[in-house]
C-alpha cells in the first residue's frame, strides 16, 4: 500500500488534469497490495461513487499510456493494473496462480534479470520488461493435497 505517492502531483507531472475520477483510480491501484483487474477497480469505485465502466477503462488506458500505471498480463489472457515504477514503487515480478487466477507482487529481489547483455546486443530500444511466474499458490496447493 502506498502512503507516499501524491497522485495529484503524479498526474500533473504527466501533463494530465487531476480530476476526481483519475485520482480515485490511482488511489485504488496504489493502495492495493496486488495488481487489480479493471473489474475489481470498477467494483471498488462503485462502492462509493458512480462512474461508468467505459470511463474506468478509458482512465486506465490513459494512465498506462502516460506511464503512471502498468498493465500486467495474467495467465488467463486478462490484464491487471499496478503502479508503474516511480520513486516509491520499484519494478518487480509477479506470480500468477493458474488455479484461482490470483496475482501477487513479488519482492524486487526475488528474481534477478540481467538485461545488460541484451541491451548491448539487441538492435532496438527496450522500453519495458515484464516478469511473471505462473504456478499454483500455496492456498490452492494445500487444497489439492487434501
Amino acid at each position: 500500500m502506498c502512503r507516499h505517492c501524491d497522485y495529484k502531483e503524479l498526474l500533473k507531472a504527466s501533463g494530465l488534469e487531476s480530476n476526481s475520477n483519475r485520482i480515485r483510480v490511482m488511489e485504488i491501484v496504489g493502495n492495493s497490495s496486488y495488481p487489480l483487474s479493471a473489474q475489481e477497480i470498477s467494483d471498488t469505485i462503485d462502492r462509493t461513487a458512480s462512474i461508468n465502466r467505459v470511463t474506468v477503462y478509458r482512465i486506465l488506458d490513459l494512465l498506462v499510456e502516460k506511464g503512471l500505471l502498468d498493465r500486467i498480463s495474467a495467465g488467463d489472457r486478462s490484464f491487471r493494473y499496478g503502479m508503474a515504477p516511480n520513486a516509491h514503487h520499484r519494478h518487480h515480478p509477479h506470480f500468477y496462480c493458474r488455479q484461482c487466477s490470483a496475482m501477487e507482487c513479488l519482492s524486487p529481489e526475488s528474481v534477478h534479470l540481467d538485461t545488460a547483455f541484451l541491451e548491448r546486443t539487441f538492435p532496438g530500444a527496450i522500453e519495458k520488461v515484464e516478469v511473471r511466474l505462473d504456478g499454483i499458490c500455496k492456498n490452492c496447493l494445500q487444497k489439492l493435497l487434501k
